[in-house]
């Protein structure tokens, strides 16, 4: 069963400028991490039980970086905590839902993440994150 939200990704075209944006909001930087396997560097603000995710493409070939030119800044999409995401995948499949990827992919700080189609959730990505043990 689908957790509590872990996060709210938002892309950004530049990291820094919306870092210290959203620390005058009160929120607290976590991490700021490259991640070339998705093609972005992240951080992670802390906002009580859930984190605010800035997203910025590495490259300008990245899904982000497309994002960003097609729709500019703003939500990307929208993560749950899950404690086991193979079986969470298979079960939502069976309902109906688009995968976007079929099998766990390494995601941000050590974790396993994976993607249900933004055509399954009413035109939002939605990330499902299992945090490593």
């Amino acid at each position: 069963m689908i957790g509590p939200v872990h996060h709210v990704g938002i892309a950004v075209r530049n990291l820094d400028a919306a870092v210290e944006r959203y620390r005058l909001l009160g929120l607290a930087l976590d991490f700021v991490e490259d991640f070339p396997a998705a093609g972005v560097r992240v951080a992670f603000l802390n906002a009580g039980d859930m984190r605010v995710e800035l997203l910025t493409p590495l490259t300008a070939d990245t899904t982000v970086a497309r994002f960003l030119e097609k729709r500019g800044e703003g939500l990307h999409h929208l993560a749950f905590r899950t404690a086991d995401l193979v079986s969470e995948l298979a079960q939502l499949e069976g309902q109906g839902f688009e995968l976007v990827d079929r099998a766990p992919r390494p995601g941000a700080h050590g974790s396993r993440v994976a993607f249900l189609h933004p055509r399954s959730a009413h035109g939002v990505l939605i990330e499902l994150v299992q945090e490593p043990p």
